[in-house]
């Protein structure tokens, strides 16, 4: 049986900034990289709705639902490493109108279709790992995406996702005539923390 202090229990949770972390990872391309920097930018302003169903074993993780929405008007940098030199307070803000360029107001949306549980279940000794697959929203288009998903601690998940630009019509920055470009490639991380209790039934 499952540890009830790592299985969360049935019930709906209610996720958003505070306790609980949204970011994004680019890298740079082209013949000038080593003059821009990897950036690591926080969506401050997100939702998340957890949903685990009660069964007559306890509660349901497979079956759980998982749905996420995105202000990606709510972008702040809070790392640059590498580069030519340190990331400024205008590189900051040069960065985040770029950005506003590039994505307006744009929001991106969340929908899980199906939670894969680890092998070893939420009780074993070792961080767990699992995925949750599903369906990425923006700008109008969707397209599939998973999530690998590890708990280090009760309650506690971690995960990754690998998202390219282009699918969603978004062309990555570039500058130096082209010379210095972000990959197609950006991670999206996030790290969340469940409550003792479900915020309202399942």
């Amino acid at each position: 049986m499952a540890d009830s202090t790592q299985t969360p229990g049935a019930g709906t949770y209610e996720l958003g900034p505070g306790s609980s972390r949204v970011l994004v990872k680019t890298g740079r391309a082209g013949l000038a990289a080593r003059a821009g920097h990897d950036l690591t930018i926080e969506i401050t302003r997100w939702s998340a709705r957890v949903t685990v169903p009660d069964s007559d074993a306890g509660p349901a993780i497979a079956a759980a639902t998982v749905t996420a929405e995105l202000d990606l008007g709510s972008l702040a940098v809070r790392e640059g490493t590498g580069g030519a030199k340190p990331l400024t307070d205008r590189d900051r803000k040069d960065i985040l109108g770029t950005a506003r360029t590039i994505l307006g107001s744009a929001t991106a949306s969340f929908a899980s279709s199906r939670v894969i549980p680890s092998a070893g279940g939420l009780s074993s000794a070792a961080p767990s790992t699992g995925a949750i697959e599903g369906t990425l929203t923006m700008r109008g288009t969707s397209k599939p995406i998973r999530l690998q998903v590890t708990s280090p601690g009760p309650r506690r998940f971690r995960g990754t996702a690998t998202v390219r630009q282009t699918d969603f019509g978004i062309t990555p920055y570039s500058g130096f005539f082209g010379t210095l470009k972000l990959k197609d490639e950006i991670i999206v991380e996030f790290e969340v923390e469940l409550g003792e209790t479900p915020d309202s039934p399942a």
